[in-house]
């Protein structure tokens, strides 16, 4: 795997910095710790600048090459999951109810290592700016990030990100220009009769048959209502009512992920969702309020970004494993906000066999971070070369 050698030469320590980070997992826009612990590694390495309590918790370190030029940006997220560990590793959480299960540690340790090389060569012209963001689990932190004006404050120009990607072959990248990841909103139905005996349900409004109506009727939405090359989603995740077998309950409700890549698509679904919600309420002689969370919208690459990200790919591990045509998937990424803001693209990274992303016995494959690394770094080189 041609890495950059200095980079390979940092791999005992980034493992190390990989499994402290996974040992000691926070959530969300609580990342206290896991930041403080940012900040130290990066007041070691020699960056020029560490702005900290970004988007509460999140930082962004500059670092500055050998001449003028612009300012490129390289984002890492950095919180877990509420999910108990079962990778039996030695190094696994030390928190209970928390574990990195989406290997957002990595994602961490990537970035360190760039930070680290390009601290010390300084190889490029303009600037690196190191966005480490919270909470893209829950919260948004990317839009948060955006929100609190990181891309005109520090002038970032173009932003690039890497997730790994479990069960691909190790050290291949995959992306593809446009959308890449699909928008997600949530729609939260609750769902009110008037309960009573099971012997005398004509006495009784019953929201069990209305729910149950209501969840066959929204699968009809996208094979009757959304164009069938455009892709769409809608998976109903939790249904609750009911407490006994004798007794019809008095509220139901369900919840379903609402997933699309186009914004007019993206409309349709919620329109038609409404629609066949109340019109059953109607229908059933229920009420229903209907919460719908609008969500992370798609994260769409920028075509011109990132056939250079590609290009940079290939150079770090070779034309053949690198596919930058690959099919685009229903996972949701909250560096769209970023990729809305400036011009960019994300990237999967491959790290071999093993538990899926969010599985409690998922681990980050080490032996992938100089991978990682090497092409943040070389992104830098190629995008602002010295004159």
């Amino acid at each position: 795997m041609p890495v950059l050698n200095r980079i390979a030469s940092y791999a005992d320590e980034m493992k190390g910095w990989r499994r402290y980070l996974h040992q000691h997992p926070e959530l969300a826009f609580d990342c206290h710790q896991t930041a403080a612990w940012i900040g130290e590694r990066l007041r070691e390495m020699g960056v020029d600048e560490i702005h900290e309590g970004i988007a509460k918790t999140g930082i962004v370190a500059v670092i500055k090459g050998r001449g003028e030029g612009p300012v490129i940006g390289l984002r890492a997220d950095m919180d877990a999951l509420p999910i108990e560990e079962l990778t039996g590793a030695p190094y696994a959480s030390m928190v209970p109810g928390k574990m990195h299960a989406c290997g957002h540690d990595g994602h961490v340790t990537m970035l360190l290592g760039a930070a680290k090389y390009l601290a010390e060569t300084r190889n490029f012209a303009g600037s690196v700016a190191l966005l480490f963001q919270p909470a893209e689990e829950d919260g948004g932190g990317g839009q948060v990030m955006v929100q609190e004006g990181v891309m005109d404050r520090f002038g970032i120009t173009q932003v690039y990100g890497i997730h790994n990607a479990p069960n691909v072959p190790f050290g291949h990248f995959t992306t593809t220009p446009g959308p890449l990841m699909a928008s997600v909103d949530t729609a939260f139905v609750y769902i009110t009769g008037k309960g009573g005996h099971g012997a005398t349900p004509h006495e009784c409004v019953d929201p069990v048959v209305a729910v149950v109506g209501m969840v066959g009727a929204v699968q009809t939405i996208i094979p009757r209502n959304v164009y069938a090359l455009d892709e769409a989603v809608i998976s109903v995740t939790q249904i609750h009512t009911g407490t006994a077998s004798n007794i019809i309950p008095e509220e139901a409700m369900f919840c379903a992920t609402i997933r699309c890549f186009k914004p007019d698509v993206r409309a349709l679904l919620k329109k038609r969702f409404f629609e066949i919600v109340e019109g059953h309420a109607a229908a059933y002689g229920v009420t229903a309020r209907i919460d719908y969370d609008w969500g992370y919208p798609a994260t769409i690459n920028h075509e011109d970004e990132t056939d250079f990200a590609a290009e940079v790919a290939r150079e770090v591990v070779g034309a053949d494993a690198v596919d930058a045509r690959a099919n685009r998937e229903m996972g949701s990424e909250d560096f769209s906000y970023m990729l809305e803001a400036r011009p960019g693209a994300y990237l999967f990274l491959g790290t071999g066999p093993g538990a899926g992303l969010h599985h409690p016995a998922y681990d980050f494959n080490d032996e992938v971070a100089p991978v990682g690394a090497s092409f943040f770094a070389r992104l830098v080189e190629r995008a602002q070369p010295l004159g």
